[in-house]
């Protein structure tokens, strides 16, 4: 991959008042794509500092993620002064996205109307739990939460398994996608109105569009032509299969591999079952099929289902744990990892954003997740307050500065 910067979003300015994981993941994306993220935080710091942070730097590695490129500004919002100095930082942004509670950032006094009052050409992005209007409006949200709400939890468990939680914060990191593409519509609208706007982007809502898109089924239609649920994705023998001696993942989908795997196993004939002749056919006969599959994969060793699978184009990949990824050879081939330098945390491999774009890779020059309040005096000056009143928040605690020092 490219290691030099495409600064797409060059001399745009998103003010970054959010924590966990949504929030922030929504934000970095913006940050590897050129934005000068200014990550707000509490003078405690995001908690997720905290999380795996053996050395007790408040530089935890999924904190060093999420919040690569930002830079940090630590100040009390309790206190009016460090309101003040927020809302004089938003009069300076682009962008200012928050995943606050409403009524919290109403205590505070920073509402979407008085920042959009301030300045106009804002784009005030509110990443909430659940829609405004509905009766969870105002609940606390985690991802737990989401999964367990969206549908997400029940469908992982399966018709005769618990409810079951997808081992990763997908629902954070999905609204958080969700979240950075509508802050970029957004930014192109302005583009041609000239104005900013205000976007609500919902949890639950989310979560519930993602969950509903292949498994809606037959309630898609009104009135309902069948059951919610798509079976193939639902089938307790869609997983990865067990060889003789290892696992693959394998996907027989179309009627072309259908076909070919049918000849693989010695069983043409099955080609003309009238069961198996459409997708349509196969979706109904799904679990007989992938028991099939299951059945078939265990006679041979996982080489010569490697070599014999894509021999008949029928895609075949090793089933890869966390620490093979960090190996993966392919990764390899494109160098997919960076090499960052940390001033505290020493050497850092991160995965960069993962895209290409003809004018240049990106990211790969955005500095390193910064230590709490590292750019507090910078960020106070660069909104013209004078050195002696920056002084004078810093000495009351208002602004936290943290003075970095450089590992050895």
């Amino acid at each position: 991959m490219a290691t030099h910067r495409a600064d797409l979003l060059a001399d745009v300015r998103i003010v970054d008042l959010t924590t966990t994981f949504m929030g922030p993941y929504a934000t970095m994306q913006l940050a590897r794509l050129g934005a000068d993220v200014i990550k707000v935080e509490d003078p405690k710091g995001d908690v997720v500092r905290g999380i795996l942070d053996h050395d007790g730097t408040g530089l935890g590695p999924i904190f060093l993620s999420a919040n690569h490129g930002k830079r940090s500004l630590a100040v009390d919002l309790k206190d009016s002064r460090g309101r003040e100095v927020l809302l004089e930082l938003i009069a300076t942004a682009d962008v200012f996205v928050t995943n606050m509670r409403p009524r919290a950032l109403e205590r505070l006094g920073i509402s979407t109307e008085e920042i959009l009052d301030r300045n106009p050409r804002c784009i005030v992005a509110n990443l909430v739990g659940f829609g405004p209007g509905g009766r969870y409006d105002g609940t606390a949200a985690y991802d737990d939460v989401i999964q367990a709400v969206s549908g997400m939890a029940s469908t992982q468990g399966g018709a005769d398994g618990p409810p079951a939680y997808v081992k990763s914060a997908i629902a954070d990191k999905t609204v958080g996608l969700v979240a950075a593409n509508s802050i970029l519509a957004a930014l192109f609208s302005r583009e041609r109105t000239g104005l900013g706007s205000a976007i609500t982007v919902p949890m639950f809502e989310t979560m519930v569009a993602f969950n509903l898109l292949d498994h809606q089924g037959g309630r898609t239609f009104d009135p309902p032509r069948g059951d919610t649920g798509y079976p193939r994705l639902l089938s307790p023998f869609r997983r990865p299969y067990a060889t003789s001696d290892g696992y693959l993942g394998v996907v027989v989908y179309t009627d072309r591999m259908w076909l070919s795997f049918f000849d693989l196993i010695g069983h043409p004939e099955l080609t003309d079952d009238p069961r198996f002749e459409t997708i349509t056919g196969r979706t109904q006969h799904i679990d007989e099929l992938y028991r099939l599959v299951d059945q078939e994969l265990r006679r041979h060793p996982s080489e010569y289902w490697k070599k014999a699978l894509a021999d008949a184009d029928i895609p075949v990949v090793p089933v890869n744990s966390l620490d093979d990824l960090l190996d993966d050879p392919h990764l390899a081939d494109v160098d997919f990892f960076e090499s960052v330098e940390h001033p505290v945390a020493g050497p850092l491999r991160l995965a960069p954003y993962p895209a290409d774009f003809s004018t240049g890779g990106t990211g790969g020059n955005a500095p390193p997740a910064p230590v709490l309040g590292q750019h507090s005096r910078d960020i106070a000056a660069e909104i013209a307050l004078p050195p002696s009143t920056i002084q004078s928040l810093i000495d009351d605690g208002v602004l936290v500065e943290t003075t970095i020092g450089v590992r050895s």
